[in-house]
């Protein structure tokens, strides 16, 4: 029987689009399958945020309606806790929030999780990326000198973005290491998990994954072309969005498509823009924490629910018969469908 990677991409409060999305699907799963969607997955992996939601899922009791919770205002307002020091430049000369906010609610959620509570077999991945190595770090559950690693500390260096947060220690087998945002090398985390499969179940091929991959919406703001030609390390940071521009999910997202067997690929995606089915997008940043942006986030991911909901469940319980779906089209309000 074939394998299930459910993968989820970065991008901050951009989350609540996916709790939201994946709260829609496990109400459908257990009012028409009488399953959850913890039944469905077996292998859980995600990139920021996303580490936050598969780490979650994959090492805790944690509901899904409390994980959406989670990205409410409330507990926003906890994790981007802005940074006050004395001549500091938010973002510029220093992180724009403090480092124990997020911290501190990850460790209250998480508690004493560790990356080998993950259910008899199934497994988790967290994409990291350690600085003083510089060297991608992917914390996984089929990897056995990981399995002791609490999951709060985990998902915390993973969703360290650069500029947003500080960077965030994690100790391995003694080994003090130094980690920052897994968006940096990898948003998309599809191709880890894919890779991985081997390891978890000798035998295994590409022909055995079935693969649900939920962005966090992409970003559509202009980036001014001319006015990049002058622009140095100051201008790329505060004008270029140069973080975003590295967590751009759509390679990943090409590669998967064309790896994996027809019918064997969903990816939940859409631009974040008023289309056919979305009149108010939300905005594209990763930390508009107000009340009405979280409002627009879990009203895109009713969206993507609408969309997506039908092939989705039927993916996810082994039945889907259809083409491979990729990103909404914004002209229509429906997934591209990827062309064998």
């Amino acid at each position: 029987m074939s394998k299930l990677l459910l993968t989820l991409d970065g991008g901050g409060i951009r989350g609540a689009a996916t709790t939201q999305f994946l709260l829609r699907i496990d109400q459908a799963l257990q009012a028409q399958h009488g399953r959850a969607l913890r039944d469905c997955v077996d292998f859980y992996a995600g990139t920021s945020t996303g580490s936050i939601i598969a780490l979650a899922l994959g090492t805790t009791s944690l509901s899904l309606g409390v994980l959406n919770d989670l990205y409410g205002e409330a507990s926003a307002q906890a994790i981007f806790k802005e940074n006050r020091g004395w001549f500091e430049i938010d973002g510029v000369n220093a992180p724009r929030y403090e480092a124990e906010g997020k911290a501190s609610v990850l460790e209250r959620e998480f508690g004493e999780a560790r990356l080998g509570d993950v259910h008899e077999g199934k497994h988790v991945l967290a994409v990291a990326y350690a600085v003083e190595q510089r060297k991608p770090q992917v914390l996984k559950s089929t990897d056995p000198s990981h399995r002791e690693l609490l999951s709060w500390q985990v998902a915390d260096g993973s969703s360290a973005a650069p500029t947003y947060f500080p960077t965030r220690p994690l100790t391995q087998d003694g080994t003090e290491q130094w980690l920052v945002d897994g968006g940096v090398i990898a948003n998309n985390p599809t191709l880890c998990a894919v890779a991985e499969v081997r390891r978890a179940w000798p035998g295994y091929g590409l022909e055995d994954v079935r693969v649900l991959s939920v962005g966090t919406g992409y970003r559509t703001r202009k980036i001014n072309g001319p006015a990049s030609r002058k622009w140095g390390a100051l201008g790329w940071v505060t004008q270029g969005h140069l973080v975003d521009l590295l967590a751009d999910e759509r390679v990943v997202a090409y590669q998967a498509r064309n790896l994996l067997p027809a019918g064997a690929y969903i990816r939940v995606n859409a631009e974040l823009a008023p289309q056919p089915g979305l009149s108010e997008a939300p905005d594209d940043a990763m930390d508009d924490i107000s009340e009405g942006n979280i409002r627009h986030l879990k009203a895109l991911g009713d969206f993507w629910f609408d969309a997506y909901g039908e092939a989705a469940l039927a993916l996810l319980v082994d039945r889907y018969g259809g083409p491979s779906l990729d990103r909404i089209d914004v002209t229509t309000g429906r997934p591209r469908e990827v062309l064998a």
